[in-house]
């Protein structure tokens, strides 16, 4: 019996995982590896113990395999169980909130091995993404490394993953995103009114009816408050995402449908979203696309500000390209776990600064926090900090907050804008 045979006698979807995986033959590997996972035991022992977490954990590790290897049926149980599951961690509410799902993205990919890897090393990786996440299963099999996580910082496990080889078939879902759509979908199911349908088209309509204009501008946002700042220096559409959402390629094209343009830019605004854009560029015929590679919401908005009418298209792109670069970032935030990255020991419940390239500052208290990574940020030629506050911010702790700012770097101007983005207590932004 064949593996596509084997995949058809039990329901499962072959023409997927093969589409996805790109070969029989790596296919039929993680499909035998799968037989050995060692998430059914995990989940086993949670039930067992009565330990609702470690059960947890394995039955949505166990999901992602699934839907990940085509195990159609499978999926359907162990999603099925998932929710039972997390119901259970959450009994007495009436719906799990979205903010209770600690690591956002389930992240799956394959590293190409090009460099020495053995057991030993098999199991340093593990360790660092457990460090960043959770629900990890790395499985390898000689050239290759399969990789599953659920992290809230998607990139770090694929710089990981890049120091053992070249990526390939990378995936990332965003839970919460996926969260929030069922908890619409069943409020929606609950409570149909003839209105409904017709404020969705509503909202799904094409934005305008005006003329075609030269140029148009879609900007990925996080926060009410960002969301506005783009709209006010010329965003014509607006895609949430950032850390809190993963933006497919099909949002990005509905998002290119309804902007009325012949030449539209596109800001990603997080590495993770570039691809995305890039694969919607290409799909495109009608208008020409063009991927302003922003890693951060500062270095997008840096981007707009800077684009020039009277250039061509391919020199704004130059030019919004160019001074983006300028632009320093720093985000703050909290550390799910005890880990080690960049050489910085980091404990859970600490208070990080990451920066462009890496970590840059650790401590326990915030505002201490941003002024040490602005040390970092911040040179001779610095002119203008801007700080972006997240909504778990007051505007007290904010205006506080810039009071030190300012005393701290006196030779620069410091702008405070309200972003409203999750996560993030700050976005910092230096030029």
């Amino acid at each position: 019996m064949t593996i596509k045979e084997c995949y058809e006698k039990v329901g499962s979807d072959y023409d997927g995982v093969l589409k996805r995986l790109g070969s029989e033959a790596l296919v039929k590997r993680f499909a035998v590896k799968f037989l050995n996972d060692p998430s059914f035991q995990e989940l086993t022992d949670g039930l067992a113990a009565q330990d609702g977490e470690k059960a947890f954990r394995a039955a949505h590790t166990l999901k992602g395999v699934c839907l990940n290897l085509g195990f159609t049926e499978l999926y359907k149980v162990s999603a099925e169980l998932t929710e039972v599951l997390r119901g259970r961690e959450t009994a007495g509410s009436d719906e799990l909130s979205t903010s209770d799902i600690k690591y956002g993205y389930c992240t799956e990919f394959i590293v190409n091995v090009e460099k020495a890897y053995d057991m030993d090393e098999e199991q340093k990786f593990k360790g660092y993404l457990e460090s960043i996440g959770d629900c990890v299963v790395v499985v390898s099999d000689d050239d290759i490394i399969k990789v599953h996580v659920h992290t809230n910082h998607p990139g770090l496990a694929f710089e990981k993953g890049l120091t053992y080889g070249s990526l390939s078939r990378m995936k990332i879902d965003n839970m919460r995103e996926e969260h929030h759509e069922r908890l619409i979908q069943n409020a929606s199911n609950v409570a149909q009114t003839p209105e409904t349908p017709a404020e969705a088209k509503k909202e799904e309509a094409p934005a305008s009816n005006e003329p075609r204009k030269p140029y148009g501008f879609i900007a990925v946002s996080i926060g009410k408050g960002l969301g506005e700042i783009f709209k006010g220096i010329g965003a014509d559409y607006l895609i949430e995402g950032g850390q809190t959402m993963n933006p497919s390629t099909e949002d990005m094209l509905n998002a290119i449908e309804k902007v009325n343009a012949d030449v539209i830019y596109i800001l990603p605004n997080n590495k993770n979203i570039i691809l995305a854009a890039e694969q919607a560029k290409s799909l495109v015929e009608d208008k020409k696309i063009f991927v302003v590679p922003s890693k951060t919401v500062p270095q997008g908005i840096a981007a707009l500000i800077n684009f020039l009418p009277d250039l061509s298209p391919e020199e704004n792109l130059e030019n919004m390209t160019s001074e983006m670069g300028r632009i320093h970032t720093g985000q703050i935030t909290y550390a799910v776990r005890n880990t080690n990255i960049d050489g910085m020991e980091i404990h859970e419940g600490d208070i990080m600064g990451i920066g462009d390239s890496g970590m840059l500052a650790v401590g326990q208290n915030v505002n201490e926090t941003v002024l040490e990574t602005l040390k970092h940020l911040v040179d001779d030629e610095s002119e203008l900090i801007s700080v972006y506050s997240g909504e778990d911010v007051t505007e007290e702790d904010a205006a506080a907050l810039v009071e030190k700012v300012q005393a701290a770097f006196p030779n620069c101007e410091v702008e405070l804008n309200d972003g409203g983005q999750p996560i993030y207590y700050y976005l910092l932004s230096v030029e």
